[in-house]
Protein backbone atom coordinates (compact mmCIF):
# COMPACT_ATOMS: atom_id res chain seq x y z
CA UNK A 1 0.00 0.00 0.00
CA UNK A 2 1.41 3.57 -0.97
CA UNK A 3 1.77 6.25 1.20
CA UNK A 4 -2.04 8.34 0.26
CA UNK A 5 -2.74 12.06 0.64
CA UNK A 6 -6.62 13.79 0.39
CA UNK A 7 -6.37 13.40 -3.66
CA UNK A 8 -5.38 10.28 -3.90
CA UNK A 9 -7.61 7.93 -5.32
CA UNK A 10 -7.04 4.02 -6.39
CA UNK A 11 -8.66 1.62 -8.22
CA UNK A 12 -8.15 -0.84 -5.01
CA UNK A 13 -9.90 -3.74 -7.54
CA UNK A 14 -11.18 -4.57 -10.97
CA UNK A 15 -13.55 -7.41 -12.11
CA UNK A 16 -13.79 -8.00 -15.47
CA UNK A 17 -16.34 -10.05 -17.73
CA UNK A 18 -15.94 -10.25 -21.29
CA UNK A 19 -15.27 -12.10 -24.18
CA UNK A 20 -11.57 -12.95 -22.91
CA UNK A 21 -12.88 -14.67 -20.03
CA UNK A 22 -15.05 -13.81 -16.58
CA UNK A 23 -11.80 -13.76 -14.04
CA UNK A 24 -8.46 -11.86 -14.19
CA UNK A 25 -6.53 -15.15 -14.59
CA UNK A 26 -7.92 -16.22 -17.91
CA UNK A 27 -8.44 -12.79 -19.15
CA UNK A 28 -4.81 -11.53 -18.77
CA UNK A 29 -3.46 -14.72 -20.23
CA UNK A 30 -5.71 -14.67 -23.33
CA UNK A 31 -5.44 -10.81 -23.61
CA UNK A 32 -1.23 -11.22 -23.90
CA UNK A 33 -1.76 -14.65 -25.99
CA UNK A 34 -4.33 -12.18 -28.61
CA UNK A 35 -7.16 -14.86 -28.32
CA UNK A 36 -9.59 -13.81 -30.54
CA UNK A 37 -11.89 -16.45 -30.17
CA UNK A 38 -14.45 -14.61 -28.59
CA UNK A 39 -15.71 -12.80 -31.97
CA UNK A 40 -18.07 -15.31 -32.72
CA UNK A 41 -20.52 -15.14 -35.92
CA UNK A 42 -24.29 -14.95 -34.45
CA UNK A 43 -27.10 -15.94 -36.44
CA UNK A 44 -30.13 -14.80 -33.88
CA UNK A 45 -29.45 -11.14 -33.30
CA UNK A 46 -28.84 -9.72 -36.69
CA UNK A 47 -32.29 -8.98 -39.23
CA UNK A 48 -30.32 -10.25 -42.70
CA UNK A 49 -26.86 -12.49 -42.59
CA UNK A 50 -24.92 -13.53 -40.06
CA UNK A 51 -22.36 -11.07 -37.99
CA UNK A 52 -19.42 -11.86 -35.58
CA UNK A 53 -19.92 -10.48 -32.37
CA UNK A 54 -18.04 -10.42 -29.10
CA UNK A 55 -19.78 -12.95 -26.82
CA UNK A 56 -19.69 -14.05 -23.14
CA UNK A 57 -20.44 -17.79 -22.93
CA UNK A 58 -19.20 -18.43 -19.48
CA UNK A 59 -22.52 -19.34 -17.37
CA UNK A 60 -23.79 -16.36 -16.09
CA UNK A 61 -25.77 -16.35 -12.30
CA UNK A 62 -29.38 -16.93 -12.12
CA UNK A 63 -31.14 -14.18 -10.52
CA UNK A 64 -34.77 -15.57 -9.19
CA UNK A 65 -34.42 -14.63 -6.29
CA UNK A 66 -33.88 -10.73 -7.04
CA UNK A 67 -37.21 -8.87 -8.57
CA UNK A 68 -38.59 -9.44 -11.24
CA UNK A 69 -37.75 -5.90 -13.41
CA UNK A 70 -33.71 -7.20 -12.55
CA UNK A 71 -33.96 -10.62 -14.30
CA UNK A 72 -31.93 -9.18 -17.15
CA UNK A 73 -28.83 -10.47 -19.04
CA UNK A 74 -27.10 -7.17 -18.39
CA UNK A 75 -27.87 -7.31 -14.56
CA UNK A 76 -26.45 -11.30 -14.67
CA UNK A 77 -23.54 -9.90 -16.51
CA UNK A 78 -22.94 -7.35 -13.73
CA UNK A 79 -23.48 -9.89 -10.57
CA UNK A 80 -20.88 -12.44 -12.37
CA UNK A 81 -18.20 -9.40 -12.25
CA UNK A 82 -19.79 -8.29 -8.41
CA UNK A 83 -19.30 -12.19 -7.22
CA UNK A 84 -15.45 -11.25 -7.69
CA UNK A 85 -15.59 -8.05 -5.82
CA UNK A 86 -17.11 -9.58 -2.72
CA UNK A 87 -14.36 -9.20 0.10
CA UNK A 88 -13.43 -6.20 -1.65
CA UNK A 89 -16.43 -4.74 -0.92
CA UNK A 90 -16.79 -6.21 2.39
CA UNK A 91 -13.47 -5.00 3.38
CA UNK A 92 -14.35 -1.39 2.16
CA UNK A 93 -18.01 -1.24 3.92
CA UNK A 94 -16.08 -1.88 7.15
CA UNK A 95 -14.64 1.76 7.02
CA UNK A 96 -17.00 3.19 5.60
CA UNK A 97 -20.83 3.58 6.70
CA UNK A 98 -23.31 2.38 3.27
CA UNK A 99 -24.52 6.17 2.27
CA UNK A 100 -20.87 7.21 1.99
CA UNK A 101 -20.75 4.59 -1.36
CA UNK A 102 -22.00 5.48 -4.39
CA UNK A 103 -22.50 3.62 -7.45
CA UNK A 104 -21.88 5.36 -10.81
CA UNK A 105 -21.94 3.21 -14.10
CA UNK A 106 -22.67 3.05 -17.37
CA UNK A 107 -24.72 1.53 -19.98
CA UNK A 108 -26.24 1.53 -23.58
CA UNK A 109 -28.59 -1.06 -23.82
CA UNK A 110 -29.72 -2.30 -19.91
CA UNK A 111 -32.51 -4.58 -20.50
CA UNK A 112 -33.38 -3.93 -23.85
CA UNK A 113 -32.48 -7.51 -25.05
CA UNK A 114 -35.47 -8.78 -22.52
CA UNK A 115 -37.83 -6.26 -23.84
CA UNK A 116 -37.34 -7.37 -27.72
CA UNK A 117 -37.82 -10.77 -26.57
CA UNK A 118 -41.30 -9.70 -25.06
CA UNK A 119 -42.19 -7.66 -28.12
CA UNK A 120 -41.67 -10.89 -30.08
CA UNK A 121 -43.88 -12.66 -27.42
CA UNK A 122 -46.46 -10.17 -27.60
CA UNK A 123 -46.75 -10.26 -31.08
CA UNK A 124 -47.67 -14.03 -31.03
CA UNK A 125 -49.56 -14.62 -28.11
CA UNK A 126 -51.55 -10.64 -28.01
CA UNK A 127 -49.72 -10.61 -24.12
CA UNK A 128 -46.21 -9.51 -22.59
CA UNK A 129 -44.58 -12.39 -20.68
CA UNK A 130 -45.47 -12.65 -17.46
CA UNK A 131 -41.94 -12.15 -16.60
CA UNK A 132 -41.37 -9.07 -18.32
CA UNK A 133 -41.34 -5.67 -16.41
CA UNK A 134 -40.81 -2.75 -18.27
CA UNK A 135 -38.70 -1.47 -15.72
CA UNK A 136 -35.96 -3.73 -16.77
CA UNK A 137 -35.54 -1.25 -20.00
CA UNK A 138 -34.55 1.77 -17.72
CA UNK A 139 -31.27 2.56 -18.16
CA UNK A 140 -30.90 3.20 -14.19
CA UNK A 141 -31.75 -0.51 -14.25
CA UNK A 142 -28.16 -1.36 -13.56
CA UNK A 143 -27.13 1.07 -10.91
CA UNK A 144 -30.41 0.37 -8.97
CA UNK A 145 -29.49 -3.58 -8.67
CA UNK A 146 -25.99 -3.41 -7.96
CA UNK A 147 -26.95 -0.83 -5.00
CA UNK A 148 -29.01 -3.32 -4.34
CA UNK A 149 -26.99 -6.39 -4.45
CA UNK A 150 -24.31 -4.64 -2.53
CA UNK A 151 -26.70 -2.98 0.20
CA UNK A 152 -24.89 0.52 -0.94
CA UNK A 153 -27.04 3.51 -0.23
CA UNK A 154 -25.15 6.14 -1.40
CA UNK A 155 -26.08 7.74 -4.72
CA UNK A 156 -26.61 5.47 -7.22
CA UNK A 157 -26.76 6.31 -10.97
CA UNK A 158 -26.00 5.02 -14.69
CA UNK A 159 -24.47 7.39 -16.78
CA UNK A 160 -25.66 6.69 -20.64
CA UNK A 161 -23.65 8.28 -23.30
CA UNK A 162 -22.79 5.45 -25.70
CA UNK A 163 -19.39 4.71 -25.96
CA UNK A 164 -17.91 6.90 -23.63
CA UNK A 165 -20.76 6.26 -20.98
CA UNK A 166 -18.49 4.00 -18.73
CA UNK A 167 -15.53 6.21 -19.16
CA UNK A 168 -17.45 8.77 -18.00
CA UNK A 169 -18.10 6.95 -14.96
CA UNK A 170 -14.91 6.85 -13.23
CA UNK A 171 -14.81 11.15 -14.02
CA UNK A 172 -18.16 11.43 -12.37
CA UNK A 173 -17.10 9.10 -9.56
CA UNK A 174 -14.00 10.96 -9.23
CA UNK A 175 -15.98 14.49 -8.99
CA UNK A 176 -17.73 13.07 -6.32
CA UNK A 177 -15.22 12.12 -4.08
CA UNK A 178 -12.96 15.05 -4.45
CA UNK A 179 -16.26 17.50 -3.85
CA UNK A 180 -17.02 15.44 -1.01
CA UNK A 181 -20.16 13.54 -1.38
CA UNK A 182 -19.37 10.25 -0.93
CA UNK A 183 -16.12 8.42 0.48
CA UNK A 184 -15.78 5.42 -2.59
CA UNK A 185 -17.16 4.09 -5.37
CA UNK A 186 -18.33 1.09 -7.33
CA UNK A 187 -17.64 2.37 -10.82
CA UNK A 188 -17.84 0.76 -14.55
CA UNK A 189 -19.89 -0.46 -17.01
CA UNK A 190 -22.26 -3.07 -18.27
CA UNK A 191 -23.67 -3.96 -21.52
CA UNK A 192 -24.90 -7.10 -22.88
CA UNK A 193 -26.03 -7.96 -26.50
CA UNK A 194 -29.27 -7.75 -28.04
CA UNK A 195 -31.27 -6.93 -32.03
CA UNK A 196 -31.00 -3.28 -31.38
CA UNK A 197 -27.64 -2.04 -31.25
CA UNK A 198 -26.57 -5.19 -34.02
CA UNK A 199 -29.04 -4.02 -36.66
CA UNK A 200 -28.77 -0.24 -35.71
CA UNK A 201 -25.01 -0.35 -36.54
CA UNK A 202 -25.51 -2.18 -39.49
CA UNK A 203 -28.33 0.16 -40.87
CA UNK A 204 -25.04 2.34 -40.31
CA UNK A 205 -23.13 0.54 -42.28
CA UNK A 206 -20.56 -0.04 -39.55
CA UNK A 207 -20.21 -3.47 -38.81
CA UNK A 208 -17.94 -5.54 -40.11
CA UNK A 209 -18.34 -8.65 -43.40
CA UNK A 210 -16.05 -10.63 -40.64
CA UNK A 211 -13.31 -10.12 -37.77
CA UNK A 212 -13.17 -6.51 -37.37
CA UNK A 213 -9.30 -5.69 -38.05
CA UNK A 214 -7.88 -2.16 -36.49
CA UNK A 215 -6.08 0.28 -38.42
CA UNK A 216 -5.88 -2.54 -41.23
CA UNK A 217 -6.06 -1.15 -45.05
CA UNK A 218 -8.89 -3.76 -44.61
CA UNK A 219 -10.78 -2.69 -42.14
CA UNK A 220 -14.69 -2.75 -42.87
CA UNK A 221 -16.32 -1.56 -39.23
CA UNK A 222 -16.70 -3.14 -35.73
CA UNK A 223 -17.59 -6.22 -34.27
CA UNK A 224 -20.46 -5.73 -31.21
CA UNK A 225 -19.33 -6.56 -27.97
CA UNK A 226 -20.77 -7.69 -23.89
CA UNK A 227 -19.27 -6.84 -21.04
CA UNK A 228 -19.43 -6.16 -17.61
CA UNK A 229 -16.35 -4.00 -16.08
CA UNK A 230 -16.94 -3.01 -12.09
CA UNK A 231 -14.11 -1.15 -10.48
CA UNK A 232 -13.44 -0.76 -6.24
CA UNK A 233 -12.74 3.40 -6.21
CA UNK A 234 -11.28 4.48 -2.65
CA UNK A 235 -9.43 6.75 -1.27
CA UNK A 236 -7.41 4.20 1.24
CA UNK A 237 -6.36 1.40 -0.14
CA UNK A 238 -4.39 0.57 -3.60
CA UNK A 239 -1.46 0.95 -6.03
CA UNK A 240 -3.14 2.12 -9.16
CA UNK A 241 -4.47 5.78 -9.17
CA UNK A 242 -6.74 7.51 -11.22
CA UNK A 243 -4.72 10.42 -11.86
CA UNK A 244 -6.44 12.25 -14.94
CA UNK A 245 -9.69 12.64 -16.76
CA UNK A 246 -10.25 14.42 -19.32
CA UNK A 247 -13.80 15.04 -21.97
CA UNK A 248 -14.66 17.22 -24.86
CA UNK A 249 -17.30 17.31 -27.21
CA UNK A 250 -16.52 18.42 -30.43
CA UNK A 251 -20.22 18.19 -31.65
CA UNK A 252 -18.60 17.78 -35.16
CA UNK A 253 -21.51 15.33 -36.64
CA UNK A 254 -24.26 12.95 -35.15
CA UNK A 255 -22.19 9.26 -35.40
CA UNK A 256 -19.01 10.60 -37.30
CA UNK A 257 -15.89 12.19 -35.50
CA UNK A 258 -14.15 15.12 -35.92
CA UNK A 259 -11.89 14.35 -39.19
CA UNK A 260 -8.77 16.03 -37.82
CA UNK A 261 -9.50 14.48 -34.20
CA UNK A 262 -10.28 17.72 -32.71
CA UNK A 263 -12.02 16.85 -29.88
CA UNK A 264 -9.86 13.69 -29.10
CA UNK A 265 -6.67 15.58 -28.97
CA UNK A 266 -8.67 18.20 -26.62
CA UNK A 267 -10.03 15.08 -24.01
CA UNK A 268 -5.98 13.15 -24.20
CA UNK A 269 -4.90 16.96 -23.72
CA UNK A 270 -6.83 16.90 -20.88
CA UNK A 271 -6.02 14.30 -19.30
CA UNK A 272 -2.19 14.47 -19.06
CA UNK A 273 -2.85 18.23 -17.83
CA UNK A 274 -4.93 17.07 -15.11
CA UNK A 275 -2.72 13.66 -14.29
CA UNK A 276 0.38 16.70 -13.86
CA UNK A 277 2.48 14.57 -16.71
CA UNK A 278 3.88 15.41 -19.90
CA UNK A 279 2.81 13.98 -23.19
CA UNK A 280 6.10 11.91 -23.22
CA UNK A 281 5.37 10.43 -19.89
CA UNK A 282 2.65 8.02 -20.71
CA UNK A 283 3.68 4.58 -21.07
CA UNK A 284 0.97 3.25 -24.01
CA UNK A 285 -2.55 4.34 -25.22
CA UNK A 286 -5.42 2.40 -25.11
CA UNK A 287 -7.25 3.34 -28.51
CA UNK A 288 -10.72 3.44 -28.88
CA UNK A 289 -9.86 1.75 -32.27
CA UNK A 290 -13.44 0.68 -33.40
CA UNK A 291 -12.16 -0.53 -37.00
CA UNK A 292 -14.40 1.48 -38.73
CA UNK A 293 -12.63 4.09 -41.62
CA UNK A 294 -13.10 7.38 -40.07
CA UNK A 295 -12.75 6.79 -36.30
CA UNK A 296 -9.18 4.87 -36.82
CA UNK A 297 -8.02 7.67 -39.21
CA UNK A 298 -8.60 10.58 -37.03
CA UNK A 299 -7.23 8.55 -33.89
CA UNK A 300 -3.92 8.43 -35.23
CA UNK A 301 -3.98 11.82 -36.67
CA UNK A 302 -4.96 13.26 -32.48
CA UNK A 303 -2.61 10.34 -31.32
CA UNK A 304 0.32 11.38 -33.17
CA UNK A 305 -0.66 15.33 -32.83
CA UNK A 306 0.00 14.82 -29.35
CA UNK A 307 2.29 11.59 -28.69
CA UNK A 308 4.34 11.65 -31.84
CA UNK A 309 4.57 8.56 -33.38
CA UNK A 310 6.77 6.18 -30.72
CA UNK A 311 4.35 5.73 -27.89
CA UNK A 312 2.93 2.21 -28.15
CA UNK A 313 -0.74 1.50 -28.52
CA UNK A 314 -3.28 -0.70 -29.57
CA UNK A 315 -6.83 -1.58 -29.76
CA UNK A 316 -8.58 -4.29 -27.68
CA UNK A 317 -11.87 -4.28 -29.98
CA UNK A 318 -9.55 -6.85 -32.32
CA UNK A 319 -10.07 -9.53 -29.33
CA UNK A 320 -13.30 -8.82 -27.58
CA UNK A 321 -15.26 -6.36 -29.92
CA UNK A 322 -16.91 -3.01 -29.37
CA UNK A 323 -18.74 -3.29 -25.73
CA UNK A 324 -20.17 -0.15 -26.05
CA UNK A 325 -21.14 1.54 -22.89
CA UNK A 326 -18.65 -1.39 -20.85
CA UNK A 327 -16.09 -0.18 -23.00
CA UNK A 328 -14.31 2.72 -21.33
CA UNK A 329 -14.60 0.77 -18.27
CA UNK A 330 -13.40 -2.88 -20.03
CA UNK A 331 -10.67 -1.07 -21.48
CA UNK A 332 -9.72 0.91 -18.46
CA UNK A 333 -9.29 -2.40 -16.34
CA UNK A 334 -7.56 -4.12 -19.05
CA UNK A 335 -5.40 -1.45 -18.71
CA UNK A 336 -5.25 -1.83 -15.06
CA UNK A 337 -4.44 -5.41 -15.37
CA UNK A 338 -1.74 -5.15 -17.63
CA UNK A 339 0.00 -3.04 -15.02
CA UNK A 340 -0.15 -5.54 -12.12
CA UNK A 341 3.43 -6.98 -10.46
CA UNK A 342 5.19 -5.55 -12.48
CA UNK A 343 4.23 -6.65 -15.76
CA UNK A 344 6.16 -5.39 -18.84
CA UNK A 345 4.02 -7.31 -21.48
CA UNK A 346 1.95 -4.94 -23.66
CA UNK A 347 -1.86 -5.50 -24.69
CA UNK A 348 -1.29 -6.51 -28.23
CA UNK A 349 -3.03 -5.03 -31.26
CA UNK A 350 -5.05 -7.98 -32.83
CA UNK A 351 -6.15 -7.30 -36.63
CA UNK A 352 -4.91 -9.12 -39.97
CA UNK A 353 -1.45 -6.88 -39.85
CA UNK A 354 -2.02 -5.02 -43.10
CA UNK A 355 -1.48 -1.66 -42.54
CA UNK A 356 -3.23 1.33 -43.64
CA UNK A 357 -0.47 3.40 -45.24
CA UNK A 358 -2.96 6.19 -45.43
CA UNK A 359 -3.21 6.17 -41.45
CA UNK A 360 -0.79 8.67 -39.65
CA UNK A 361 1.86 6.60 -38.20
CA UNK A 362 1.79 5.21 -34.86
CA UNK A 363 3.46 2.48 -32.55
CA UNK A 364 0.82 -0.19 -32.60
CA UNK A 365 2.20 -3.06 -30.54
CA UNK A 366 2.39 -6.96 -31.23
CA UNK A 367 1.77 -9.81 -29.44
CA UNK A 368 4.59 -10.58 -27.14
CA UNK A 369 5.68 -7.26 -27.15
CA UNK A 370 7.56 -6.34 -23.90
CA UNK A 371 8.41 -2.88 -22.41
CA UNK A 372 12.01 -2.00 -20.94
CA UNK A 373 10.17 -1.21 -17.73
CA UNK A 374 6.98 -1.44 -15.78
CA UNK A 375 4.56 0.77 -16.85
CA UNK A 376 3.77 4.18 -14.85
CA UNK A 377 0.84 5.84 -16.48
CA UNK A 378 -1.33 4.34 -19.63
CA UNK A 379 -4.14 6.09 -21.03
CA UNK A 380 -7.34 5.27 -22.40
CA UNK A 381 -9.59 6.41 -24.87
CA UNK A 382 -13.43 6.47 -25.54
CA UNK A 383 -14.71 8.31 -27.81
CA UNK A 384 -18.84 8.25 -28.55
CA UNK A 385 -21.76 9.44 -30.85
CA UNK A 386 -22.01 13.36 -31.24
CA UNK A 387 -17.80 14.06 -30.40
CA UNK A 388 -18.81 12.98 -26.65
CA UNK A 389 -15.04 12.41 -26.09
CA UNK A 390 -13.39 10.48 -22.94
CA UNK A 391 -10.21 9.80 -22.11
CA UNK A 392 -8.50 8.35 -18.63
CA UNK A 393 -4.85 8.00 -17.30
CA UNK A 394 -4.32 5.67 -14.54
CA UNK A 395 -1.08 4.68 -12.96
CA UNK A 396 1.31 3.81 -10.18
Amino acid sequence: MNKTNSLDIYLSDFALVNPLGSNLKDIKQNMLLGKRSGLIKNTSLPNDEALFVGAVVDKLPILTDKAKHFNTRNNQLAKLALQSLEEEVRDLKTTLSSDRIGVIVGTSTSGIYEGENAVKGELETGHFPDDYDYRMQEMFNLAEFIADDLGIEGPAFTISTACSSSAKAFVTAKELIHSGVIDAAIVGGVDALCGMTVNGFAALDSTSSGICQPSSINRDGINLGEAAALCVLRKDKGSIKLLGCGESSDAHHMSAPHPEGEGAIMAMRKAVESAGIQPDDVDYINLHGTATPKNDAMEAIAVKALFGSDTPCSSVKGMIGHTLGAAGATEIGLCWLMMQDNNLHFIPHCWDDAKDPSLAEIALTQIGQQSTKPFKYCLSNSFAFGGNNVSIIIGA
